[in-house]
């Protein structure tokens, strides 16, 4: 149960530090940047972070302690390491006797019930 709900709070911050990053300007997204024309301040020439690079950080730090939770918890669950171990487990058979061979058709000109038919006819 706990398992499932972290998972359910982990991709929910995954899909919430997404859409943070993507709502983000770039570094040089001013028109007056590509001229040179950036201004040096205090902060950088961003200035003081704004509450979308704020959000950004939380969510990162939340999506780091989720995804190690999430690395704790697999490896405390008792998971089958692969597929074959997951199949169920039949008893042994024994095996199977060669099928019977067949009596040998003879080839050629021959009748099918093995009779010649007489030459003539």
């Amino acid at each position: 149960m706990l398992y499932t709900l972290l998972i359910i709070v982990h991709v929910f911050i995954c899909f919430l530090m997404i859409g943070a990053i993507l709502l983000q300007s770039g570094k040089g997204a001013e028109i007056g940047a590509s001229f040179g024309g950036s201004s040096q301040t205090v902060f950088g020439s961003r200035g003081p972070a704004n509450f979308l690079s704020k959000l950004t950080v939380v969510v990162a730090a939340v999506f780091m302690v989720t995804s190690l939770s999430l690395a704790i918890l697999a490896k405390q669950r008792n998971f089958s390491s692969t597929v074959i171990d997951m199949q169920p487990k039949s008893e042994p058979t024994a095996p199977s006797a060669p099928p019977a061979a067949s009596p040998a058709q003879p080839s050629g000109d021959s009748h099918p019930s093995g009779e010649t038919p007489a030459a003539g006819h």
